[in-house]
């Protein structure tokens, strides 16, 4: 995370991992995780990625699993502590807007649910595009959804981690990636997490609580 993020003591860091373990989490998770796999098909080649915003290394143990070669980065001294404790997933700790690699470390770099919590989230997208080689697997909490307006509204009634963090929807994601990649971007998006009982689990309809979106860079072949 980077300048201005906000800050994941202890006892966040620790509720953190155990909301996966509740009814609305595994659902959660489950239904990103389809999502974050279908994207993931716009690289069939790549074979290493960095999870920018790891926490804990709950998805960069998934990504492992999906046979890539990840690495978690976090600043929170709070989440790498629990990672470690959780053991699985190489980490590292670093800031998002001045990422600790060399141009082109990685296939693929991936910020789940992380940019809403950062200050100058083009300056993280920006270092993000510099390290990888192929592009960016993204994952956000949609502003414009029954899931976001609630997580809003509960801030209203008690204070919660969603607070100091800005929701995206899918128009304002893909222009905030067009600023720093280029008008012609190659993005692809779906949403995902809509109500209980919605009949399709993903869709290309700007609504769903959690929006996955890739960017795939293009290389150059030359002459």
């Amino acid at each position: 995370m980077g300048p201005g993020a906000v800050a994941f003591d202890e006892h966040i860091a620790a509720y953190y991992e155990a909301w996966y373990e509740a009814p609305e989490g595994r659902r959660a998770d489950a239904l990103e995780k389809a999502s974050l796999c279908r994207l993931l098909g716009s690289f069939p080649g790549a074979s290493s990625v960095l999870e920018v915003g790891s926490g804990t290394g709950h998805l960069t143990r998934w990504l492992n699993e999906q046979g890539l070669a990840a690495m978690g980065l976090d600043l929170s001294a709070a989440m790498l502590a629990q990672a470690r404790m959780l053991d699985g997933a190489l980490m590292v700790r670093g800031d998002a807007c001045r990422l600790p690699f060399a141009d082109g470390t990685f296939d693929l770099v991936a910020l789940i649910t992380t940019l809403e919590f950062l200050e100058t989230p083009w300056q993280a997208l920006a270092e993000a595009l510099r390290v990888t080689r192929q592009g960016l697997l993204l994952g956000v909490l949609n502003r414009w959804s029954l899931l976001g307006l609630q997580r809003r509204l509960a801030g209203l009634l008690r204070p919660t981690v969603y607070d100091a963090g800005r929701f995206y929807g899918v128009g304002e994601l893909r222009r905030l990636l067009q600023s720093v990649a280029g008008e012609e971007a190659n993005i692809a998006w779906h949403t995902t997490l809509f109500p209980c009982g919605w009949p399709w689990p993903r869709m290309t309809w700007p609504w769903g609580g959690f929006i996955g979106m890739a960017l795939r860079k293009e290389v150059s072949t030359g002459c």
